[in-house]
């Protein structure tokens, strides 16, 4: 084994921190007052390298963000959103591109929304090991840590911060939006509710963030995988804009709802040992005022027009080749 590599554990609590660690350091730190037994692998981690204690490659940690539905969805297990993030040790920068769900994997012969479930199905934690290898196929990228999210987790959180603020760039509708609870009434209308997002600042609750996030049968661009992708980096930017406010941080009964929130809601392959580390490179990413870049993957994968091959679905397939792919996310990550 890799000695980089330590044994993961399935954790529970402790990931929130690790959550609200991307680009969310206040909080992070905020929440170990109420985590003391994990102090002594936090501050063992403060006191070292992130890049000597980190699972890297070419001095980037690289992580994969995964939201699922979760209990009272038809399909609780599917990756709804799925986002790549690379910290790189030398620049103390991080990197996002947004991973369409559509996009078909040729190893699996399914799409990559799909990995989560199967893996699952396979054996326990095979849902994080099959996510993290699709992607890498999608990004030619290795991944060293996966982080599952609940949404309903998702949506206590920005409820505890008493909603977020986006600009939603284009006005659309959704007139099938789907009712947790109502896939098979009928009438077959009575499944879906109409969403409608007018252009301009919009406030979200954590209800109607989620659907902002989740939305994907839009009129016009906004009906895309790529527009879902981008709406969804808003929401947890803004999330993040939100948490960083100084009456929030000063707000110790929000911070401990943000936290309990957060606390059933998210798995993750990331031990208690790394997470000091973790912590401590966002700290010197805050500190050095370094800021989230996004890269798009939209101009590089299209939709065939014979589904045969991908057993009737609607996917999403590169333009060109995946050898395209791979440089573009490569030039990303190396690019100031």
């Amino acid at each position: 084994m890799d000695p980089k590599v330590k044994n993961p554990i399935t954790v529970t609590n402790r990931l929130v921190l690790l959550f609200v660690g991307l680009g969310l350091v206040a909080v992070s730190v905020f929440v170990l007052l109420f985590k003391s037994q994990t102090t002594r692998s936090v501050v063992s981690g403060l006191v070292t390298n992130p890049a000597e204690e980190l699972r890297t490659s070419d001095n980037r940690t690289n992580l994969v963000l995964l939201g699922i539905g979760g209990v009272g969805h038809s399909a609780p297990d599917l990756t709804d959103s799925i986002i790549f993030v690379s910290l790189n040790h030398s620049t103390h920068s991080v990197k996002l591109v947004p991973i369409p769900r559509d996009i078909w994997v040729d190893t699996m012969q399914a799409k990559v929304n799909t990995a989560y479930h199967y893996g699952l199905e396979r054996r326990e934690g095979g849902g994080i090991a099959l996510a993290k290898s699709a992607v890498s196929e999608i990004v030619g990228e290795p991944v060293h840590y996966a982080l599952v999210l609940d949404f309903q987790g998702f949506i206590k959180a920005i409820d505890a911060l008493g909603g977020i603020d986006v600009v939603v760039e284009r006005a659309f509708d959704d007139y099938k939006y789907p009712v947790p609870g109502k896939e098979d009434v009928f009438p077959e209308s009575e499944r879906y509710e109409h969403l409608r997002f007018e252009a301009g600042p919009t406030h979200l609750d954590g209800v109607t963030a989620l659907k902002f996030a989740r939305s994907r049968h839009a009129e016009g661009e906004e009906g895309t995988d790529f527009a879902r992708s981008a709406r969804q980096q808003k929401i947890i930017l803004a999330f993040k804009d939100k948490l960083l406010e100084t009456k929030t941080f000063l707000a110790p009964d929000t911070l401990k709802n943000v936290y309990d929130s957060f606390a059933s809601s998210i798995n993750a392959d990331i031990s208690k040992d790394e997470l000091g580390s973790f912590l401590k490179f966002f700290l010197s990413f805050e500190k050095d005022g370094q800021k989230i870049s996004s890269y798009n993957l939209e101009t590089f994968f299209s939709t065939p027009r014979l589904k045969t091959p991908y057993a009737g679905q609607w996917v999403l397939v590169p333009t060109n080749s995946w050898q395209e792919v791979h440089q573009y996310v490569d030039n990303s990550l190396n690019s100031q």
